[in-house]
C-alpha cells in the first residue's frame, strides 16, 4: 500500500454536534467543543460520527460544520469526517464535497436499513474509494446500528486492494474482530481504531492504532490516558485508567442512544444544548444511573 499514515493514531473523539433550541448548529459552542478536546489531549476528531448526529443533519449543515472544526483545529489534530448515506452514488457525492474541505480522511459507515451482500458491500466501498482517490478513507463497521456486519473478509480485501482505504473504525465490540483485522493487515499500511470505548485497552493489547470514542468528549483526559500511558509503558495505569471508564460507559445503556453523550456534558456543565428529536434526554432510572456512575468516578458531588 502507499505512503504511512501516521497521523492515523490515538484516541479519535466524534465530536459532539452542540445545537440551539431550534436545533442550528451552535457554532461558538462547537468551536469551544473542539478547544477542549484539543487541549484534554484527543489524537483527532471524527465530525459526524454517530455520536454527532449525522442522521439528523443535511449534508450542507454537515460540510459547513466541519468547516468550523477545521478551521478551529487549525491543524492541532486530524480532522475527519463521516459519511453514512444508504445510496452509493450519494456517498460518493458527500466524499467528494468533504474531501474538498481538506479532511484528513473520509470514514464511511455501511448502509443503515438494507443488507447488500458481502460482495456489494465489496463494490460499494471500492466505488467510494476510487472516487475520491487519493483521500485516505476509514471502514467504519457498526454492526450494532447498522443491523449487520462488514465481513473481516470483506475488510481485508478492502485493505489490500484499495490503496487509500487506510484503517477501520470497528464498533463491534469484539476483541477478537479488532485482533483479527490487525493479524490480517499486518502486510499493509492500515489502522485498526476499535469503535467501542470499553475496550481501548485490551484493543490495544493486541495491536490497534488507538480508539474513536464518545466519552472523550467528556472525559478527555481519562480516555486519552489509557492510550497515553499504554504506549509509555505504563500498563497497570492505562488499565487502571480503562476500569475507571467503564462503570461510566456502561451505565449509559440504560438511556436512549444517542442521548447519553449530551445528557452527561450538560450534567458537567458544558452546555451543549439538546439531542435532536425525536431523541429525548435520559431520565428516571437511566439519568440516575449516570449520575451514580459519574459520582462514584468522582465526576460529580
Amino acid at each position: 500500500m502507499g505512503g504511512s499514515h501516521d497521523e492515523f493514531k490515538g484516541i479519535f473523539v466524534p465530536i459532539l454536534t452542540p445545537v440551539d433550541n431550534r436545533e442550528r448548529i451552535d457554532e461558538a459552542k462547537l468551536r469551544k467543543q473542539v478547544d477542549y478536546v484539543i487541549e484534554h489531549g484527543v489524537d483527532g476528531i471524527l465530525a459526524f460520527g454517530s455520536n454527532s448526529e449525522f442522521y439528523m443533519f443535511g449534508d450542507d449543515e454537515m460540510l459547513e460544520a466541519t468547516r468550523v472544526i477545521k478551521d478551529e483545529a487549525a491543524g492541532r489534530v486530524p480532522v475527519m469526517f463521516g459519511v453514512g448515506h444508504i445510496r452509493t452514488s450519494k456517498a460518493i457525492e458527500l466524499a467528494k464535497r468533504a474531501t474538498e474541505l481538506g479532511v484528513a480522511a473520509v470514514s464511511v459507515l455501511q448502509p443503515m436499513f438494507i443488507e447488500p451482500t458481502a460482495e456489494a458491500l465489496y463494490h460499494h466501498y471500492s466505488a467510494i474509494a476510487s472516487a475520491i482517490a487519493p483521500q485516505p478513507m476509514f471502514i467504519y463497521n457498526n454492526p450494532g446500528r447498522a443491523g449487520y456486519p462488514v465481513p473481516i473478509s470483506i475488510m481485508v480485501r478492502l485493505a489490500h486492494d484499495c490503496d487509500n482505504i487506510v484503517g477501520v473504525k470497528d464498533s463491534s465490540g469484539n476483541v477478537t474482530n479488532i485482533e483479527e483485522l490487525v493479524r490480517q493487515t499486518r502486510d499493509v499500511d492500515f489502522a485498526v481504531f476499535a469503535g467501542k470505548d470499553t475496550i481501548v485497552y485490551p484493543s490495544l493489547c493486541v495491536g490497534s492504532a488507538g480508539a474513536v470514542c464518545s466519552t472523550a468528549n467528556i472525559y478527555p483526559d481519562l480516555v486519552c490516558g489509557i492510550y497515553d500511558r499504554f504506549v509509555s509503558g505504563d500498563y497497570r495505569g492505562s488499565l487502571e485508567d480503562q476500569f475507571k471508564l467503564n462503570p461510566i460507559r456502561n451505565s449509559q445503556d440504560a438511556a436512549s442512544f444517542p442521548s447519553p453523550t449530551k445528557d452527561m456534558a450538560n450534567l458537567m456543565g458544558m452546555d451543549v444544548g439538546p439531542s435532536i428529536l425525536p431523541t429525548e434526554a435520559a431520565t428516571g432510572e437511566a439519568l440516575e444511573g449516570m449520575k451514580k456512575a459519574m459520582r462514584e468516578a468522582g465526576y460529580l458531588s
